[in-house]
């Protein structure tokens, strides 16, 4: 039984978990919208909804603790510069974010996967 166990352990060791996560949550505030298993878009929702808390609250220290969990990342824009992903992240939290006091995720429950049948799911930011 997994009586008071709040972490979902997703079949993987610690630290494998950890980068899975990290590389998930980089990689929709990148994109916006990525398609992956129920189970760890589940487990991935709170950590989005840190990462634009924090880049919401626009502070120094809030950007060094995003900076430390995301992957390093660059964004080409369509003005042909070059930005990280953590500073498209904290330019545009706050105008897109502003009014909201949460749930900046939406997850969709999709066909299951062929093959192994588990359960889909479409994660997007609102």
């Amino acid at each position: 039984m997994r009586h008071r166990r709040k972490v979902p352990k997703l079949g993987k060791a610690a630290d494998q978990r950890k980068a899975l996560l990290r590389s998930l949550v980089t990689e929709l505030l990148l994109r916006g919208q990525i398609k992956t298993t129920r189970a760890r878009a589940d487990a991935m929702r709170p950590w989005v909804d840190k990462m634009i808390t924090l880049a919401k609250e626009g502070t120094l220290h809030a950007r060094r603790q995003v900076i430390a969990y995301l992957y390093p990342r660059e964004v080409k824009q369509e003005d042909d510069s070059v930005r990280t992903l953590v500073q498209l992240l904290f330019d545009k939290a706050q105008e897109r974010y502003g009014g909201r006091q949460g749930g900046y995720t939406r997850i969709y429950r999709t066909v299951p996967r062929r093959g192994d049948n588990a359960e889909m799911a479409i994660i997007e930011l609102v």
